[in-house]
């Protein structure tokens, strides 16, 4: 089994910045993408940004210039900073990541979610 365990969340003003890390544990061979999603109340889980074991990147138009997403494929971690936080970007945001585990099985794996509210 893999545990993803995010920290990082809070409350934060318009304008402000916060950092969310993510690591992962466990039954652990490799990791391949990582990423970042949220959700809002009463709105579907979106994707915030990804990136792959080559550290490719990938963000939401809605994020771009705002948010930057990297990983330590060392310690089996990935990080979200946020910058220019608005409003509307106040959500849980979820961890994700793709594991292969010593079966080498590739699987689906998230986290258990961090709030970041943003408000004055």
């Amino acid at each position: 089994q893999v545990q993803l365990v995010e920290s990082g969340g809070g409350l934060v003003q318009p304008g402000g910045s916060l950092r969310l890390s993510c690591a992962a544990s466990g039954n652990i061979f490799s990791i391949n993408d990582m990423g970042w999603y949220r959700q809002a109340p009463g709105k579907e889980r979106e994707l915030v940004a990804t990136i792959t074991k080559t550290a490719t990147t990938n963000y939401a138009d809605s994020v771009k210039g705002r948010f930057t997403i990297a990983r330590d494929n060392a310690k089996n971690t990935v990080s979200l900073q946020m910058n220019s936080l608005k409003p509307e970007d106040t959500a849980v945001y979820y961890c994700n990541a793709y594991v292969r585990g010593a079966t080498l099985i590739l699987s689906n794996y998230w986290g258990q979610g961090t709030q970041v509210t943003v408000s004055s």
